[in-house]
């Protein structure tokens, strides 16, 4: 990605935000905006947006999952296959 082609200035948005929103909707890169010369805000499309928040709250469960492995909060595959059979027969009685 080259985020150096899309850095704006806060006017620059200002006067063009139909036509960034569009460019923004056909699939273009976010958008950096500035405001005295240094950057302020990110804009970018909302599929774009959801997607990266179905990636960090994956990237969240993945890091969870990997710290309850070196805390040793693990039960073998085994046990597990064992406590769902009994809840289904418990559930069919």
């Amino acid at each position: 990605m080259r985020y150096s082609t899309r850095i704006k200035p806060i006017s620059y948005f200002k006067a063009n935000a139909a036509e960034v929103l569009a460019d923004l909707n056909d699939g273009a890169e976010p958008m950096i905006l500035t405001q005295n010369g240094e950057a302020k805000a990110v804009v970018q499309d909302i599929r774009s947006y959801e997607q990266t928040q179905e990636t960090l709250a994956m990237l969240k469960v993945l890091a969870l999952g990997m710290e309850d492995i070196r805390a040793g909060r693990v039960t073998p595959l085994a046990d597990v296959k064992e406590r769902l059979k009994a809840r289904l027969r418990d559930t069919d009685a």
